[in-house]
Order: C-alpha cells, then structure tokens, then sequence
C-alpha cells in the first residue's frame, strides 16, 4: 500500500500502447509512489502502454475484473460496480469503459463507490465518420454521476457540451503536453531498432497505433510519388500492419516503407523524419504532432480535430481538407522538394510547441481536476 493508502482504479478501452495510454503511464509516473494503481483494458491482452511505466510503482491488472465488454443488463452492470468499491479515486477512458460510468451512475451512491473521472479523447473508425445518436443519449445519461469528463481538444469540449449535453461544470478541457527539452537533441542513426537511417536519405514518419481509424495505407499512396531518396517508417504496433504492407508492396515500395513496430520513447525516434505525417479519418488532439513540433519538424496532416489550430501558422498550409488523399500528397511533395521551407516551418513549430504544450502545465491540471473530484486539497 502506498503512503497515502490512495487505490487508483483505471478502466481503459484499451492499455495498448496509443497516445491517451501513453499519456495516462506519463501521470502515473509523475504522481509517483503515493499511490498504487490497478489498470482494466476492456480488450483482451491489450496492455502494451504497461512498458512506459516506472518499475518501482505499484501496478495491478486484476484478471478477475468483470468484463467491461458485454450488454448494459443491471446484473452485470451491478456486478462492475461491486468491483469498483474499495479504490480512492475510478479513472475510465473512452467509449470502451461507458458501461462501468454507467454502473456507477446506478448504483455509485448505493454502495458508498468513490468519486470518477471520465476521459473521452476521440473515436475509432466506427465514429470516425459521425457520432450515432444512441451513443450519444448513453454518454448523456452514463456521465450524470461523474465528477469531471476530462477532454483534450476544443473540438472533443465542443462536442461534450452540445452533443452530450455535459454541464460546463464537469467538462474540463486539458491540452496535452509532453516534456518538450526530451526532443531537443537529434537521436543517433540507429536509434528505430532494426532500422538505420543512411546518409542521403530522408524521412517521412509517424508514430501510429496500428488501427483503421489511422487510415494509414492512405499515407502509403500519398507518399508514393515522392523521389526514390525518400522513406516511409511507420512507428507503432497494431491490426492494420498486413493491410499496410499489402498497399506498400501494390505501390511497388515494399523496400521504402518501414515498420520497426512499437518504440517505447519518441523522442529516440522523431528527431530522425524529415517530414512528420497524419493520414487518420479521426482525431482529437494527437500528442505525435506535438511530439513532432518539439522536435521541429514540419506536419502534413488531414485537418481532422484540432490539427489545424495546434501547428504554427507557417504550417497550417500544410494541412489538407479531411479525407483529401491528393492534398496530402501535394503537402508531401511541397514539403520533400524544399529543404529550407522544412526548416523554417519546423522552427515556427517549435517555438510554439515550447509556449503552449509543457508537460508540467498539464500535469498540473489533471493532479487538479483529480484532487477537487476527492475533495482534496492536492493530489495525490
């Protein structure tokens, strides 16, 4: 037990190693040894973000949790909410953990259940297209209970307040951060395990759950056309890897793309792209393109979330109309063809990643948001 006694409870959609997951094992480090956490992940097995975390915390991933995966049926509801009782503080994440908010909802005040913080940071690709309004009215009801609904971008706040009817009150908007002076200095050549970078080649990456939503055989086409000193590394893990590798070899660039798989720290890897690339149907705000910006490296991207306001202004015409393959190319091409366009669009990209996205500043407001849904002065 910690020094606190404080019993965290996380309830993920998943625990793979995605940016939300990532992002949760970042607080977990920096709340440190005053408390002790047990994770959930509503997907079998998918617990790879586990890596990112600090040896010496206190981490369980109980087996005989109820499934979060199943019909919203009372019995079973109430079944997860009896599994939630003798934490601190319930932390879930995502649609995937709807059903246990909404077993709190129901039967959170009947068994004593400590207060929850939901966190909603986006949609797969069954969403990625439009919300369906029955999601919609469970969020609605599910949420009545909860003491924050933590979001990350303007558009995800937007969405919490007129979609879900969420009271401005429990919406808390939290810009993700990372530390910023980590992506300073450029990694060593070898630093993509089974991968080098040889002098005169370049770059074009990105860091990537492997997973429909990120449409990333659309980035295989988009980057087709760039000249033969021009690679593709696709850093992550994930489903889509044989879709990806088919398109790479239909383009006939079954040797200039590359996925070295899952790295645990980006910023060994950024620093290497020439170019940072998005290609997904839908996101919120991805902690990769602030990694990219800490790393000064220019975006192309769809305008999906808030990607268009969170780069610099010398890079906004970089990003393309959501769902535009041909303008991501041409962002692609622009970009590949000019070495110091690049480089100045990378600066200005820095510069505001230093100003707007420090790590501190949003550990801050979540060690906030946790300590006021306690009842605390501080957390933890």
């Amino acid at each position: 037990m910690s020094s606190t006694g404080l019993r965290v409870l996380h309830l993920h959609s998943s625990f793979a190693a995605g940016g939300k997951e990532l992002r949760a094992a970042r607080l977990m480090n920096a709340f440190g040894l005053a408390a002790e956490h047990a994770v959930v992940s509503a997907q079998s097995g998918a617990y790879g973000a586990s890596v990112a975390l600090d040896p010496a915390l206190t981490v369980a991933y109980p087996q005989d949790f109820p499934s979060l995966q199943g019909r919203p049926e009372p019995l079973r509801l109430l079944r997860l909410a009896r599994a939630m009782r003798g934490f601190g503080l319930i932390l879930t994440y995502n649609w995937g953990a709807m059903d246990a908010v909404l077993a709190h909802r129901l039967y959170g005040g009947l068994l004593g259940l400590p207060p929850l913080v939901h966190h909603e940071d986006g949609f797969n690709e069954d969403e990625a297209d439009g919300l369906k309004p029955a999601r919609n009215l469970f969020r609605r009801v599910a949420l009545g209970r909860a003491s924050a609904l933590v979001v990350p971008s303007r558009r995800l706040e937007a969405i919490a307040l007129e979609a879900w009817h969420q009271p401005a009150s429990r919406v808390r908007l939290i810009i993700n951060g990372i530390n910023i002076a980590a992506y300073r200095d450029l990694p060593p050549a070898d630093a993509v395990p089974g991968l080098v970078k040889m002098p005169g080649v370049k770059w074009v990456g990105t860091l990537a759950g492997l997973r429909a939503v990120k449409n990333l055989p659309r980035l295989v086409r988009a980057f087709a056309a760039l000249p033969e000193d021009w690679h593709l590394v696709i850093v992550g893990e994930g489903p889509e890897r044989s879709a990806i590798e088919a398109q790479a070899a239909a383009c006939g660039l079954a040797g200039r793309v590359h996925l070295p798989g899952f790295v645990a720290d980006p910023a060994r890897v950024v620093g290497l792209f020439d170019i940072f690339a998005l290609s997904s149907d839908s996101e919120q705000f991805p902690i990769s393109v602030v990694e990219a910006m800490a790393a000064g490296k220019a975006v192309a991207s769809p305008a999906v979330g808030d990607v268009a306001v969170m780069v610099s202004g010398e890079n906004r015409p970089f990003v393309t109309p959501a769902g535009d393959e041909a303008a991501l190319a041409d962002s692609l091409a622009r970009l590949a063809a000019d070495e110091s366009l690049r480089s100045a669009v990378g600066a200005a990209n820095r510069a505001r990643a230093l100003a707007d996205y420090d790590e501190a500043t949003m550990i801050a407001a979540y060690r906030q948001t946790y300590a006021r849904a306690m009842g605390r002065s501080a957390f933890p």
